[in-house]
């Protein structure tokens, strides 16, 4: 199965922002650990803070790919464009947040992607992904 992990704005950022939301570990040191517990996934990752070439990676992996992981980061709450383009697509999307968005700041509470992703988890931190690739394998 191929799998494609989309991270958002500001999540390269991971290990170093906000410890105490985020946790202290890298997305790719925690991509690594991904690779190891699912050695029969092709494991897939980018990260973007332009909305538009999230838009892009999801266009050119949302008709061959068995799954995409998608945290859209600061964009679930505005982008219909990242809606459309989930919306457009053949690939299921399950939408993460490492964060519980419902413990947070009122404006984190309205997610303008989920209604076109397959589920969301929110509030798992970095284990979110695990779960996810494990929902994805399920699909197949």
């Amino acid at each position: 199965m191929n799998i494609q992990i989309i991270n958002g704005p500001n999540l390269n950022l991971l290990g170093k922002r906000e410890t105490s939301i985020y946790g202290s570990e890298s997305f790719e040191d925690f991509f690594e650990t991904l690779k190891k517990r699912f050695p029969s996934l092709s494991l897939h990752y980018c990260q973007s803070n332009v909305e538009g070439e999230i838009v892009n990676k999801l266009h050119e992996v949302g008709f061959s790919f068995d799954g995409i992981v998608l945290n859209a980061g600061a964009y679930t709450h505005t982008s219909v464009a990242i809606h459309d383009a989930i919306g457009g697509i053949k690939t299921p999307v399950v939408e993460v947040h490492i964060s519980n968005v419902y413990a947070r700041e009122e404006f984190r509470h309205k997610s303008l992607i989920t209604s076109k992703c397959a589920g969301m988890l929110t509030g798992f931190g970095m284990e979110g992904y695990a779960l996810a690739l494990t929902y994805l394998m399920g699909r197949k």
